[in-house]
C-alpha cells in the first residue's frame, strides 16, 4: 500500500495506536492475550480498545467546517472526550441551522 492509498483514519493515530492495532490483530481478537502482552487488566485494554474505536469513528466523517475540525482534533489528542465532542459538535450544527435564512 503506497502512502497516498493509506485511509485518513489510520494516518491520524499515533504510533502506538497503530502498534495497538497490530498486536490485536496478531492476537486474533483476544483482548485476554493483549492484556497479558501488556501486562494490565482486561478492562484496562477494553477502555483502550473503545479509545481507538472513538478516534477512528470522529476520524472517519469528514468536514471543511474549521470548528468542528478543531474539536475533532482535540478529541483524537485526548484533550476532550468523545462525548464531549459530540455534544459541542451537536450544538455547534443546531446554532448554525438556526442562525440559516
Amino acid at each position: 500500500m503506497t502512502v497516498e492509498a493509506v485511509p485518513e483514519w489510520m494516518i491520524n493515530l499515533d504510533d502506538e495506536d497503530i502498534v495497538f492495532i497490530k498486536n490485536f490483530l496478531l492476537a486474533s481478537g483476544s483482548l485476554k492475550e493483549i492484556a497479558k502482552l501488556y501486562g494490565v487488566t482486561y478492562p484496562t485494554v477494553r477502555l483502550r480498545l473503545d479509545r481507538l474505536i472513538q478516534k477512528i469513528t470522529i476520524n472517519e466523517s469528514t468536514t471543511t467546517d474549521p470548528y468542528i475540525a478543531l474539536i475533532k482534533r482535540l478529541t483524537i489528542n485526548e484533550k476532550i472526550d468523545f462525548d464531549t465532542a459530540k455534544l459541542l459538535i451537536s450544538h455547534y450544527k443546531k446554532t448554525r441551522k438556526k442562525a440559516e435564512p
